[in-house]
């Protein structure tokens, strides 16, 4: 069934609504797992998209992921804005506010947002800043404002979310080493995993993490970065086989600053739109033990985003 779009907005053509009426994991989540990177869409008419925005998607409301959360089994989400709602961040602060503290947000502002926003912010759950270099997706902002916003936000004990492709870490190496924060990198950085989990793009990364204790990885998004497959369909329990190595190598090697999230509801795919509950049974692969998943989805996001709750 397709999903709408509401308000006075078309959907990009071809775009792929997420997946409705996923399954139930065969993975038994851990006790208060964290889905760390989701995102909310609209309404469109309660919470118009941004006009500069590179794509207008189906509405994935609060309601909705709330419901999917439920039936995965998370207790909390990671909410990060989305881009096609640019730097307002209404949708995200009226999903946050309606969590009953389940919930944690990551914002994308400009320059100009003042204090008491930034504050306003903080009071609903918000807790890092999303800066993305993805050039198709949206329009580069210089660096020095960038600093200016990192610094500032250092204040809240916020962090920096960064949004790349492997191979421009060469030429934004030294912007992000001197991010005076936490730094979480989205999706490992998009590798190319058609190249050698052993090769010198991926060992670039790893030597990012490895030299700078304040970086952090989100091991998700497999649908975006596999090429050989198979998808998250179908009842598939071994999905994204050509992702695992790469996530596990960073899951074993950082296990304290690792963190996953299911990217619902996953904007701007082109080839599938994989089932959510396959997704979450793609965990135990590269998390292979309790532990390990318990630091994964439990401690570490715990840590970050609720550190007045965390154990740790």
């Amino acid at each position: 069934m397709s999903q709408a779009t509401t308000g006075d907005f078309t959907k990009t053509s071809g775009w792929m609504d997420w997946y409705a009426g996923p399954a139930k994991p065969t993975f038994k989540l851990p006790a208060g797992a964290v889905d760390a990177h989701c995102h909310v869409f609209g309404p469109g008419a309660e919470f118009p998209y941004a006009p500069e925005r590179k794509y207008t998607p189906c509405d994935a409301s609060k309601a909705q992921l709330f419901a999917l959360r439920d039936h995965l089994g998370f207790d909390k989400n990671v909410i990060v804005q989305a881009t096609c709602h640019g730097a307002d961040n209404r949708a995200l602060v009226d999903a946050l506010i309606h969590s009953e503290g389940r919930a944690r947000g990551v914002a994308t502002v400009k320059r100009s947002v003042s204090d008491t926003e930034l504050q306003a912010m903080h009071d609903a759950g918000v807790r890092g800043v999303r800066f993305n270099f993805v050039k198709r997706l949206v329009d580069f902002t210089p660096k020095d404002e960038l600093m200016e916003i990192a610094a500032r936000i250092k204040h809240w004990g916020w962090h920096v979310v960064i949004y790349f492709e492997a191979v421009d870490l060469p030429e934004l190496w030294d912007f992000f080493t001197a991010l005076p924060t936490t730094v979480v990198v989205d999706h490992m950085g998009r590798p190319d995993v058609s190249l050698p989990v052993d090769g010198p793009q991926f060992a670039l990364f790893q030597k990012f993490m490895r030299e700078h204790a304040n970086v952090w990885s989100k091991v998700s998004c497999p649908e975006r970065l596999s090429v050989t497959g198979p998808k998250a369909l179908n009842g598939e329990q071994n999905a994204y086989r050509d992702v695992v190595p790469f996530a596990r190598a960073i899951v074993a090697e950082f296990p304290n600053r690792v963190l996953w999230g299911t990217d619902w509801p996953h904007p701007n795919l082109k080839d599938h739109m994989p089932d959510d509950g396959l997704l979450v049974d793609f965990i135990p692969h590269i998390a292979p033990t309790a532990a390990l998943q318990y630091q994964l989805l439990v401690a570490n996001p715990m840590r970050l985003y609720w550190p007045e709750l965390s154990p740790s």
